[in-house]
């Protein structure tokens, strides 16, 4: 009977323990009833206990050490065009339609369902994002346009939201390093909920020709070992004072502790990432201008790969 009470008891602990373990889809970011991606891919994974990469001054003095942050998206608009990168939700009824590229090789061809009237960014690269929500899958197309003969664009990826498959090495996406764009960008509902649940995509002015895990792309003919490669990940110092800081750039500043940010194009030094929604507070976001390069460190990511072609990373 004592070996029975045994057994018995050590299968409830197994239990229990199985219980607590964290669901690595449902613990992650949400979006119209989808993940973005599991709790445990590499954009979902917290940064801070991780060592400071040896090149980290070099690289941030190459992109700016005393050049300020610049949240690139907002409410309202800036010469007459929003701010930032929309995305759109569909479900089974947007009709899928075919796409033509130009970097065809490096696309998946589709097809991407498109709504009639589609958010597109305004800014000059005319991304166009779209989570089917029936099927949680990620549709993202670069320089997008329709013409009289149907859609196209610059390339195009598609992204199973709760896979942690790459694209192929060397392949680009909607984003020069290869990566998917929409788990990379502030929103709104996050900042109001308290807390953003992953890192944040930012931009350089000059990149190096070559990637880091998980980015799949380079979009640099400059070897320099001084420039930053793409994928990239840098974090806020964990010394630096956020609280007399605006509410909304505040949740900001300390996902950016937490997670990080992850250089994922050329661009401007420091800009910053967001979806575009007329409940910002410009004034508070304005606020991110008094953080600077030199404020951050680069961290070592490489201890958090599985396998280096899974986005799946290993939790600290």
């Amino acid at each position: 009977m004592r070996k029975l009470i045994l057994l018995l008891v050590t299968a409830l602990l197994l239990s229990a323990c199985v219980a607590a373990k964290p669901d690595p889809v449902s613990n992650g970011p949400q979006l119209g009833g989808c993940p973005v991606f599991p709790a445990d891919h590499y954009w979902n994974t917290p940064v801070d206990k991780l060592p400071v990469d040896p090149h980290s001054s070099t690289y941030i003095n190459s992109i700016g050490a005393d050049t300020g942050f610049h949240p690139d998206f907002g409410s309202g608009t800036w010469e007459g065009k929003r701010i930032g990168i929309p995305f759109n939700l569909a479900d089974s009824n947007v009709p899928y339609q075919q796409v033509s590229f130009y970097y065809a090789d490096e696309s998946d061809q589709g097809p991407y369902p498109i709504p009639a009237n589609p958010l597109i960014e305004e800014g000059s690269d005319h991304h166009l994002l779209v989570l089917q929500t029936d099927g949680c899958v990620l549709y993202e197309l670069y320089d997008v346009q329709k013409t009289v003969s149907g859609w196209r664009a610059g390339s195009g990826a598609i992204f199973d939201l709760n896979d942690y498959r790459l694209r192929p090495a060397g392949w680009t996406s909607a984003d020069a390093a290869g990566l998917p764009i929409l788990p990379g960008l502030v929103r709104y509902e996050e900042v109001a909920a308290g807390e953003i649940k992953h890192a944040i995509r930012f931009t350089a002015p000059r990149t190096q020709q070559a990637y880091i895990w998980p980015a799949r792309h380079y979009a640099s003919y400059d070897a320099s070992p001084d420039l930053p490669p793409m994928g990239l990940r840098l974090r806020l110092r964990a010394d630096y004072d956020t609280s007399d800081f605006p509410p909304q750039t505040r949740v900001v500043l300390e996902a950016m502790k937490k997670y990080g940010i992850v250089l994922a194009d050329n661009g401007s030094a420091w800009f910053l990432s967001g979806v575009p929604d007329e409940r910002w507070d410009n004034e508070d976001l304005h606020s991110l201008y008094r953080i600077h390069g030199s404020d951050f460190e680069v961290v070592d990511t490489s201890r958090l790969m599985i396998d280096p072609n899974s986005g799946q990373a290993r939790q600290q």
